[in-house]
């Protein structure tokens, strides 16, 4: 079937992987578009909304299922689009689904701790061990190059779960891990693009992920209270396992398997690239965890220490602090970009210190502020 569409589609001139890549966005943007509407008129009737509370910037009860929309979209599109990830990762879908009951329970009766990370231990599991999605190598970061499969298995399951959770924790101002998803996405696709063919189904997949993004989005940072919706953690948990799936699949890419259908690239400097793609998540989680130690509180405990709540102190607005914090982290990337061929060490030791920087900035600027009031 898929010969035959090849056949007539190249018949008009048009190549099935572009097909594939503009028909992906466009329904996904679609199915995210016109699912919302229905999502919210449901919550309100039934009251399934977010209660502000300590980490949230809300004043009022917003829908916040607008992650189901975003999981409705990325399931039909990507098993249509780009099949080749199922095939090819087993328990891709299968980890998908669970995230989604998770996401779901978590965000209507809001679910203990413990029981959502023995939920992301079960998902990781699958994906590590079940579809071997892991990472085998640090290319020589703190002098590490292979590592042997235990400590593989282990760290990958680690980083998937660190990545979930961070994502989740950055979701706190109107557009930011919405915006922060299509950039992260559009990064990965754009580099999946440029290493070949081989690598097309990622590509289909991060424009999949966009497109579904921006039409969640459209509601996200609605003027209009009816209209307005959050992704809960059912938004937040998928995107983040989605973009660490495709991140530890990029540092992949980079390891020579040896395998003739394989085609072989080389990039030392992968790991300190990836960890530049998703330094805000990584920077904010690190950065509210030290906060958490030195003031001696729980590191699990609910505060405003994250850098969008610095920026909306400083008197900014929920879209720009989301600009602001979007474009600094864009240039952060591009420092990676152009320095990714100089020792892997010293580029993730810029790319981290400017991470940092960027997290500090709006906390010297509020102590400045009151040193002078």
């Amino acid at each position: 079937m898929n010969e035959i569409v090849k056949d007539g589609l190249e018949y008009f001139g048009i190549s099935l992987f572009y097909a594939k890549l503009i028909l992906g966005m466009l329904f996904s943007f679609a199915l995210t578009f016109f699912t919302i509407p229905t999502i919210v008129k449901i919550s309100r009737r039934k009251n399934l909304m977010d209660e502000p509370g300590l980490r949230s910037s809300h004043l009022r009860k917003i829908p916040n299922l607008g992650g189901i929309a975003i999981f409705y979209s990325l399931a039909v599109c990507a098993s249509i689009f780009a099949f080749e990830l199922f095939e090819l990762y087993k328990f891709l879908f299968a980890s998908l689904v669970i995230l989604l009951y998770i996401g779901v329970m978590d965000d209507i009766v809001v679910m203990r701790a413990y029981k959502k990370l023995l939920a992301q231990i079960v998902v990781t599991a699958l994906m590590v061990l079940g579809s071997d999605v892991r990472i085998r190598s640090l290319f020589g970061v703190l002098g590490i190059y292979e590592l042997n499969y235990t400590f593989s298995v282990i760290f990958s399951m680690f980083t998937f779960i660190a990545l979930i959770n961070a994502f989740n924790l950055i979701d706190g101002i109107d557009g930011l891990s919405g915006g922060y998803s299509i950039i992260c996405s559009a990064l990965f696709g754009i580099s999946y693009f440029r290493l070949g063919e081989f690598n097309y189904p990622l590509v289909v997949l991060s424009a999949i992920i966009i497109g579904s993004v921006i039409g969640f989005l459209y509601y996200n940072l609605s003027h209009y209270r009816n209209n307005k919706v959050f992704m809960g953690d059912t938004g937040s948990m998928i995107l983040g396992f989605l973009l660490a799936f495709t991140a530890i699949c990029f540092i992949d890419i980079f390891i020579d398997k040896k395998l003739p259908e394989i085609p072989r690239y080389y990039l030392q400097a992968a790991p300190a690239v990836t960890v530049a793609i998703l330094i805000l998540p990584i920077v904010d989680t690190l950065n509210v965890i030290i906060i958490r130690i030195l003031q001696r509180t729980s590191v699990f405990a609910a505060d405003q220490n994250h850098i969008h709540h610095s920026l909306l102190k400083l008197g900014l607005t929920h879209r720009r602090s989301t600009v602001y914090i979007l474009t600094y982290y864009l240039l952060v990337v591009a420092v990676a970009y152009y320095f990714r061929h100089i020792n892997v060490n010293l580029l993730l030791l810029v790319v981290l210190s400017l991470g940092f920087i960027g997290a500090y900035i709006p906390r010297i600027i509020l102590l400045r502020r009151k040193e002078t009031n």
